[in-house]
């Protein structure tokens, strides 16, 4: 099957967030089971040419893109993904893509992906190759169903062509003025109220490939439930709920070469599911880079996350005091709001032998904190997915997570399981998004810890647990197959 990948960030080349994980692996993982996959984003000014050893595609010259009454001209650069094998395609426009960051507040937002999703499209007519599939990947390149329906309807290379359209988080929608649409020369028909592309006198690129795309997918079960109602939808349950019939979750998966503790080569001490007690070894190192007292009766919590209200950081410092009144340690490995942050600071330099707090971000001190802490904590307020608490569970370090998304397909409560007759539980999870069901998790946890048979047999049951990319890869070459019948 020919599929052509969209997306505004992939691994190794740019990164925001989850989001570039997917795109850097998924089509990895589709290129293993025999399909031809073609992936394309944006030549950010961070892409350099000669480190990622990017050819300039001279035979395709200068595309002309048509946006807000202007012609660009961008050109085509072409690389290989982490597997030496699978193609992929830049879209290098100097004036829109080399700026301070990959997503910006800037005022032609807009126009900048607008003459992405046009180019990969234009792109497409000029390769010798015809894709049966287009998946596209969050606002940046939802246009793109839109577009191939419209716009370039008149093209019979598309005649057979399925679109996918991923939500990885609904709460970023691509919201702009009316002008918008005249800009991206889409038929008005599309805005009038309630339009494809409307929502609340706006255009919002994301409703546009909710509306237009064959089969719509996001990144969990649970998730896709929730975005059927409004607490979770931003304003996205209507349209959603017209699709519900083509809208499918497909849990997200991780790289188990890279994040695995044997063969991880970011921590001190490796081990496995039969040598669990050399964990251990990891906590001692972890510990004293912190400048914390090593105590192994003492649990390590550990948290890596984007400092934000969505990723729980508000209820987490609302219960601090709390949780420092429990034989806890603590360590946090993240930046994000300046609230927050000056917030963690104050509780490491008030309490400098229970808490400590890295602002910013290290790939190898994530991956000590994943291996050496006792415990993971997210409290998210929602999770559309979640990858650490993937990689928590894979390294032995318990989870405890708010039932929400993704995290409530991976992590299953040890109470709860063991109430119910069985025990299969891994972690420990909370419903409510208070203080109460928060520290009540976490010292639910904190005591089984002082119970190592149990405690080992919660370790085992992560661990055990796969999360390869070749099981969603499988997952999304079923739906492929279910949007080719629809053409």
């Amino acid at each position: 099957m020919n599929i052509a990948f969209v997306a505004s960030e992939v691994v190794p080349f740019a990164k925001t967030g989850g989001l570039a994980d997917v795109s850097g692996s998924l089509p990895i993982e589709m290129t293993k089971l025999g399909h031809n996959i073609k992936v394309f984003m944006p030549k950010y000014y961070s892409v350099d040419e000669n480190r990622f050893n990017l050819e300039y595609e001279a035979w395709i010259g200068e595309i002309p893109i048509r946006v807000a009454n202007k012609v660009h001209n961008v050109q085509i650069f072409k690389g290989l993904l982490d597997d030496n094998t699978t193609e992929i395609y830049f879209i290098d426009y100097p004036p829109f893509f080399h700026r301070h960051s990959l997503y910006t507040n800037d005022y032609d937002e807009d126009e900048r992906f607008i003459l992405f999703s046009k180019a990969v499209i234009e792109l497409l007519q000029r390769l010798p190759w015809i894709p049966e599939i287009i998946h596209t990947n969050d606002w940046q390149c939802a246009l793109i169903a839109l577009l191939l329906k419209d716009n370039y309807s008149w093209d019979k290379l598309f005649d057979k062509t399925a679109s996918i359209f991923t939500i990885h988080n609904i709460a970023y929608q691509g919201n702009f003025p009316k002008e918008t649409y005249k800009k991206a020369e889409i038929d008005p028909k599309h805005f009038e109220v309630p339009g494809a592309i409307e929502q609340q006198g706006r255009v919002n690129f994301m409703k546009a490939g909710i509306s237009f795309a064959d089969i719509i997918t996001t990144v969990s079960e649970k998730y896709a439930d929730e975005l059927l109602t409004p607490e979770f939808s931003f304003g996205m349950e209507t349209v959603l709920n017209y699709r519900k019939d083509d809208f499918y979750g497909i849990l997200n998966g991780i790289d188990e070469t890279i994040w695995n503790p044997e063969l991880d080569i970011f921590i001190p001490q490796k081990y496995s599911t039969k040598s669990i007690r050399l964990k251990e070894k990891n906590k001692i190192e972890l510990v004293k880079m912190l400048s914390l007292p090593y105590d192994k009766n003492v649990p390590v919590v550990g948290i890596v996350s984007r400092l934000a209200s969505q990723k729980g950081i508000d209820l987490f410092l609302d219960s601090i005091n709390y949780l420092l009144t429990f034989e806890i340690q603590w360590v946090v490995l993240g930046s994000g709001e300046y609230e927050y942050e000056q917030k963690l600071k104050e509780v490491a330099r008030n309490n400098p032998n229970k808490f400590n707090v890295i602002l910013g971000y290290s790939n190898e001190i994530s991956h000590l904190i994943t291996a050496g802490s006792d415990m993971f904590l997210m409290p998210s307020q929602f999770e559309p997915c979640g990858l650490t608490q993937m990689y928590s569970l894979k390294y032995g370090t318990v989870p405890i997570v708010r039932n929400t998304g993704g995290l409530a397909d991976t992590v299953f409560d040890w109470d709860e399981q063991t109430f119910n007759g069985g025990n299969n539980g891994n972690g420990f999870s909370f419903n409510d998004y208070n203080g109460y069901a928060l520290t009540n998790a976490v010292e639910r946890a904190a005591n089984y810890f002082q119970n190592k048979k149990i405690w080992e047999q919660i370790i085992q049951n992560g661990m055990k647990t796969t999360f390869a990319w070749e099981v969603s890869a499988k997952k999304y070459i079923s739906i492929y197959e279910k949007a080719l019948t629809k053409k």
